[in-house]
């Protein structure tokens, strides 16, 4: 599983050498990223896969997304067009350790999702993160940044620095029969500061994907974390920052095969080739969709006396 995955990275490091690079390493396995587009100050659109081990879609479908990507700047002058208005920052796997063992947590049975500085206020128990063990799920840390976490944070902070908007796209699956695009907060149902923006993009998703799959909400209406790793880089943020997390709802599949529901890896991926390809094509829509937000975020996003 992970090495098929390591070599299509490796496959797209080779075709674009100078977009690829390594944030850090963790045990000898890399931490990859590819970067198309616009240097300085320009939109950033970031996608991220692989944070859970176990969700190993998540990651694939963040591979599709840069292997059309790659294809199509070969000849598309649109896409062309557009990348010398924004950067795209694509970072497939960031947790290699956890998906080599086949497992949700890092290396240290940590759950990067929750992995960041706690919050306060009440979080669903142990669904919303625990510090009593790695050997329960949802485990926090004890203290600080794992290495994976913090590649994440110093990444988007690094790319967003100077941009005047900045999305974010992390791809993970389970939870639900559904796929949901969930923003922050996660601690807690008070809107974020950008609550303008999160509202005007969906009427966008709703207007410009009428027939869209997506339930879009903020996370904490699902349920709450008191360390989401997506609450604190928003936190930080020096621009209008929209993290969005896509939750493939992987109890559909597991509804239409109960067989696969009786291993960890069936119950968080399409185990059926044909199911396998059509999340992989499904998504594809709305990341192009975001590729173009992200450079006509001026003709969307409520300017700062209108919010």
């Amino acid at each position: 599983m992970i090495a098929d995955v390591l070599y299509a990275i490796h496959q797209l490091a080779e075709q674009h050498p100078a977009a690829a690079r390594e944030l850090a390493q963790v045990e000898r396995l890399p931490i990859p990223a590819v970067t198309f587009g616009a240097a300085g100050p320009v939109p950033v659109l970031i996608v991220v896969g692989g944070v859970h081990g176990i969700e190993r879609i998540g990651a694939e479908v963040a591979i599709a997304f840069l292997t059309a990507l790659g294809s199509r700047l070969s000849w598309d002058q649109v896409w062309r067009h557009a990348l010398a208005r924004c950067r795209i920052v694509v970072l497939p796997l960031l947790n290699p350790v956890g998906m080599a063992l086949g497992q949700r947590a890092n290396g240290n049975g940590v759950d990067l999702m929750r992995n960041a500085p706690p919050s306060r206020g009440r979080a669903t128990p142990l669904l919303g993160g625990q510090r009593l063990t790695p050997k329960l799920p949802w485990f926090m840390g004890r203290r600080g940044l794992e290495v994976e976490s913090r590649a994440l944070v110093e990444l988007v902070a690094s790319e967003t620095r100077d941009a005047p908007f900045a999305f974010a796209l992390d791809l993970h699956s389970g939870y639900g029969v559904v796929d949901r695009l969930w923003y922050p907060y996660a601690r807690t149902r008070e809107p974020i500061a950008d609550v303008a923006a999160v509202r005007a993009f969906g009427a966008l998703l709703d207007e410009s994907l009428p027939n869209h799959v997506y339930t879009f909400e903020q996370t904490a209406r699902a349920y709450t974390i008191k360390g989401d790793l997506w609450d604190h880089i928003y936190d930080e943020r020096r621009t209008v920052l929209l993290p969005l997390t896509l939750e493939m709802g992987s109890w559909a599949w597991v509804r239409k095969n109960p067989l696969q529901g009786l291993s960890p890896l069936g119950r968080f991926n399409p185990i059926k080739p044909h199911r396998h390809r059509r999340t992989l094509r499904r998504h594809l829509p709305l990341l192009e969709l975001l590729v173009h937000a992200t450079v006509s975020y001026r003709a969307w996003v409520p300017s700062s006396s209108s919010r």
